[in-house]
């Protein structure tokens, strides 16, 4: 079985689970996991992991970059074009406030994410909830979340185009908000492109039906950012079998190690009194 990562485009007005259906049904392979939900109305790059590869998703690298576009001066329950839309005021302010007002998110800011997500609730995802009943009262917890820049590419009085650079875990629909507030007045997205995710970049993202393994697919050894430690036939064979390996030339460190043998990703291990233990082979 492929054992890689695709940089795989999810076009607009799909779920994230129907980019994994799709790729299924593509490649004739089960095993596809992904790194993180785009929603429905958004399009953009995902991390996706085939074969045992979808064992390694956690290690990609996570920030993300967004290229989101605001409508001031409505609200949507949703906090997208999704959503039950709503006008409430006329937008009063200049684009250097708006500058001023998007400098002041830079930095860690908390968040909570909306109602209408993939965050659980007792089992349930939240936007399930909402759609059952729009009405019920759920408790989300704020999170702390990193924007490291913002940049407003177009500004016409009541909409804006922007571009974020954040951690994982960030919602744009609640940054939108958020930002709408300090103003004085209500947003939502009427686009979001995600761009890139760690070192996947949209220029390199590849159409669903595209997709061809043998010269898509990406050796996870060449986008792990993780120490690695080269095997001997020997010691290949020790993590094959389930041992340790001996490795007094690496400093003591509870970080993951990849573990390669012949250029290809044999194990993922952690050092501890100089022996590399495998946690995960492949």
């Amino acid at each position: 079985m492929p054992f890689c990562f695709l940089n795989i485009f999810k076009p607009k007005g799909i779920t994230s689970f129907d980019v994994i259906y799709r790729l299924r049904k593509h490649l004739s392979i089960k095993k596809i996991g992904h790194s993180g939900t785009l929603d429905p109305m958004a399009q953009g790059v995902m991390q996706v992991g085939v074969g045992s590869a979808s064992r390694l998703l956690e290690y990609l690298e996570s920030d993300k970059e967004y290229i989101a576009d605001i409508m001031f001066g409505y609200f949507s329950n949703t906090g997208d074009s999704e959503g039950e839309i709503k006008k409430t005021n006329d937008p009063d302010f200049t684009e250097n406030e708006l500058q001023n007002v998007l400098k002041s998110f830079i930095g860690e800011i908390s968040q909570i994410p909306p109602k209408y997500s993939a965050i659980k609730i007792n089992g349930k995802k939240a936007c399930d909830i909402m759609r059952k009943n729009p009405r019920a009262e759920i408790n989300i917890k704020k999170r702390n979340v990193q924007i490291y820049n913002i940049e407003l590419l177009e500004f016409d009085n009541n909409s804006a185009k922007i571009k974020v650079s954040c951690s994982k875990g960030t919602y744009i629909r609640t940054l939108a908000s958020d930002i709408a507030q300090k103003l004085g007045t209500n947003a939502y997205l009427t686009a979001l492109t995600r761009t890139r995710a760690g070192n996947f970049d949209i220029k390199n993202s590849i159409n669903i039906e595209e997709v061809e393994i043998e010269k898509n697919g990406i050796n996870p050894v060449d986008v792990l950012n993780l120490n690695k430690y080269e095997l001997n036939i020997e010691e290949y064979k020790r993590i094959k079998n389930g041992a340790s390996v001996f490795a007094d030339t690496l400093n003591g460190s509870p970080a993951p190690i990849m573990l390669i043998y012949n250029k290809k990703l044999v194990s993922i291990g952690v050092l501890s009194d100089n022996k590399i233990k495998a946690v995960k082979v492949f």
